[in-house]
């Protein structure tokens, strides 16, 4: 395993490992140069038995967390990046974001068609192809940059990721 400290990527790593899915951890401390910019690296390059091949970049976030469990904001940047990443793959590549929620209360595990323990967490995985979420978005915040989906629209487009690995 890459040396990761983000416990929400650490668990997707994880669950990539147990199912025993090819995959390539991107180092992000270094930014690529593509063109004249620079592109923000996704986390995962992994190698999908039922899909096209996919670049991950991982989202945590805490389930429930106040009134709305189903967080699922992104910076603009992470968009843009990966939908650029996916001209520069090219054919057989799908960028997707992975939102891992760590399920706090066993009572929220019902929201859930699957739930994995690792390391003592109880972890969900939800993925939203990049276009789809990039189609549907809404400003979240400016000043921060961020952007999200509405709870109806993340519904919608939400994968369970066992579906795509």
């Amino acid at each position: 395993m890459a040396k990761r400290t983000n416990h929400y990527e650490v668990a997707f790593e994880g669950l990539l490992r147990t199912m025993r899915r090819p995959y390539v951890a991107v180092d992000e401390t270094r930014r690529a140069l593509y063109r004249e910019s620079s592109l923000k690296s996704m986390d995962f390059v992994v190698y999908s038995q039922s899909t096209a091949n996919l670049l991950i970049d991982v989202k945590g976030r805490r389930f429930p967390k106040g009134t709305c469990s189903w967080k699922n904001w992104a910076m603009e940047e992470d968009i843009s990046s990966l939908l650029e990443w996916e001209k520069v793959f090219g054919d057989g590549f799908r960028s997707m974001l992975v939102f891992v929620y760590e399920v706090l209360n066993p009572r929220e595990m019902e929201y859930h068609d699957l739930t994995w323990e690792f390391k003592r967490r109880r972890y969900a995985f939800y993925g939203v192809w990049t276009e789809d979420y990039a189609n549907s978005m809404k400003t979240c915040s400016p000043s921060w940059q961020t952007v999200n989906l509405r709870a109806s629209d993340y519904q919608k487009l939400k994968h369970p990721i066992l579906s795509v690995l």
